[in-house]
């Protein structure tokens, strides 16, 4: 049986291979894949040649990288075939796996997690944004009454964004480049969200901040937009003693971060959130699955569908990497569909 995987080739190439699927094993699963969603914070780094050469016992799938590379970890299928000795009646349930770009793949049932029946297949791609966004908050630990300001408003920004918004928090205020983010952001109902080029030139005031604007205002600021120069923003937003929880993932992407002058001075704490791990404090009451069951609720209230700005047949793969190289203003989440 054959199978169509996308792989990352070179700097900006990428190519489909159709591949031969390896035999299904006694307690195995054959997945069809439904639908994939691309990581267009992760993924951009693998198609610009930007991921760093590391090895990390707890991430298995950013490790150890190198071209030519099967990447990806959000698809959605349905299980088709079983091995002789797996359970039957797992045929035709609809599974979450975080697996490469593939139109089918083999694995245990245990590496495998299933899906409500609530969410459509699509949602369900959302998981591990989601599960990102549940273990920034986790991390952040907001505290009532606080201002509270996200720079970034991608997927993972806008599901930080969409969960903040539950907590009692004085402001909630977000950031992004792109006016189509801001939109969604304020469709969430945020207290504002703004362009940065705007925070630079010192011009942004609000009634619910601060008449003199945004600088060091806030008690928790969220970093996750991907540029690694945002945290020196993220320094000069944030108040005396305030935290920065920093989710981004640079890749080999560097830029100078001000570390003197007012940080110097400022008890301002960074901390470093990465979803392959839980954080040890509260590794004594939480796990992966107990995490998981908070996203899947999460995307029951939040319905990230809404988010698709556009979806491509994996056939076409080249143009929806380049759409995301050269035109990111235009898209939040762009999925791949499999006949």
């Amino acid at each position: 049986m054959k199978r169509k995987t996308l792989y990352f080739t070179a700097p900006r190439q990428v190519e489909l291979r159709e591949e031969s699927l390896p035999a299904l094993g006694a307690d195995d699963v054959l997945v069809e894949t439904i639908c994939s969603a691309i990581s267009a914070g992760t993924e951009m780094l693998m198609y610009r040649g930007q991921f760093p050469h590391l090895k990390d016992s707890h991430d298995n799938l950013s490790s150890d990288l190198n071209y030519p590379l099967a990447y990806g970890y959000a698809c959605v299928g349905v299980i088709r075939e079983t091995g002789k000795q797996a359970d039957k009646s797992l045929r035709d349930k609809i599974v979450f796996g975080f697996e490469p770009h593939t139109s089918s793949f083999i694995c245990h049932p245990s590496s495998l997690i299933f899906t409500p029946a609530s969410l459509s297949a699509e949602s369900c791609s959302f998981l591990p944004n989601m599960e990102t966004a549940v273990n920034l908050v986790h991390d952040a630990a907001p505290i009532l009454g606080e201002r509270v300001l996200v720079l970034g408003q991608g997927v993972v920004g806008l599901m930080t964004a969409s969960l903040l918004h539950e907590f009692p928090l004085e402001a909630l205020v977000t950031s992004d480049c792109f006016q189509l983010r801001r939109t969604a952001s304020l469709e969430i109902g945020v207290t504002d969200s703004y362009d940065p080029d705007i925070v630079k030139n010192k011009s942004i005031k609000t009634n619910s901040i601060s008449e003199s604007g945004y600088t060091q205002n806030f008690d928790l600021t969220f970093e996750v937009s991907g540029s690694p120069s945002a945290l020196d923003e993220a320094i000069e937003l944030t108040a005396f003693s305030g935290r920065i929880v920093i989710g981004s993932w640079y890749g080999d992407k560097r830029a100078p971060i001000d570390l003197g002058g007012a940080f110097h001075r400022s008890r301002i704490k960074l901390i470093s959130s990465q979803v392959s791990t839980i954080a040890p404090e509260l590794s004594g009451r939480w796990d992966k699955a107990r995490r998981f069951d908070v996203a899947w609720k999460a995307l029951e209230r939040i319905k990230p569908e809404k988010w698709i700005t556009h979806r491509f047949p994996i056939e076409k793969a080249e143009e929806a990497y380049r759409l995301l190289d050269e035109n990111p203003q235009e898209t939040i989440q762009v999925i791949f569909n499999y006949s």
